[in-house]
Order: structure tokens, then sequence, then C-alpha cells
């Protein structure tokens, strides 16, 4: 697990993200943005399922103090984004936490099957450093700074 600085009392982003390039070039992005202060990243599904519910190495982690957004990969090892987007989404306790889908697939049924599950937004990861960072900055900023979410 890296982790930005973390004030657990006030998670802002999950990032779930097992690739360690794109890990590092969202958190990057975010930091020269200054929106990665309290930033967790995990590796896999059943880390931030983990973490998101308070068991497993995060048994005993208030688990009413939710992320404001999740960012989140579809494809990765042990749980799928979508497995993951499912149960969150099916949960009383976490269904309103925004969930951004981001992802290489640009697939039209894991497109459909986000949106059937409930995500926010689905965003097909840029290629190219600079478009890269720009789209994550973006996406921090609106996820943190302009849109309005219910308490959650």
């Amino acid at each position: 697990m890296q982790t930005a600085e973390i004030n657990h009392t006030d998670i802002q982003i999950l990032l779930v993200e097992d690739n360690k390039s794109d890990a590092m070039l969202t958190i990057r992005a975010l930091k020269k943005h200054n929106l990665a202060n309290n930033l967790i990243h995990l590796i896999d599904g059943a880390q931030a399922l983990d973490f998101i519910f308070g068991k497993g190495e995060f048994d005993g982690r208030d688990i009413e103090n939710k992320p404001k957004v999740i960012f989140l990969d579809i494809k990765m090892p042990k749980v799928s984004g979508l497995e993951v987007l499912r149960i969150i989404k099916e949960d009383e306790r976490t269904k309103r936490i925004p969930v951004v889908m981001m992802t290489s697939s640009k697939e039209e049924k894991d497109i459909l099957e986000s949106h059937q599950l409930g995500v926010n937004s689905y965003v097909v990861k840029p290629v190219g450093f600079e478009n890269f960072s720009k789209t994550i900055a973006e996406l921090g900023f609106y996820w943190l700074a302009i849109n309005n979410s219910p308490e959650i």
C-alpha cells in the first residue's frame, strides 16, 4: 500500500489501482494541484473492500470516515473493479460514495455494466503523460472542489 500523507479522519480520495506507473502518475498529478493531501492508494479490489468496510488489515478502522471519491481501476487482481463497484453501490452505508471508474477499457460492455452498477463517472485513461496528468487533475478538482455531494 502506498499513501500520500494521510489524516485518517478526513479521507478525500481512495485510489484503487494495481498499475504502479498509473498510480504514481495519478498521485503526482493530484499533488501538483494540491489535491492529494488525504489520499490513500490501495493495490487491489480485495484491499479496497477491506478498507471501506473496516475488515482484514483495516479491522477497527472507523468506517464512518468515508472517502469523498473513489478512483477505481476496472481490471485488478483478486476482486475486479466492477465487483468492488457492485458491493459499494449495494450497501446502504456506502452507496452514496462517488465512484469514478478509471480504466484503459473502451469496451462497450464494461461501460454499460459500470453504469448499470451505479458508477458516477467512467473515464478512459488518456495516453501520454500530459493528457493523463491534465485529466486526473481535472477529475480531482471536480470531485473535491466543484461537485456537491450529499453527506455520505
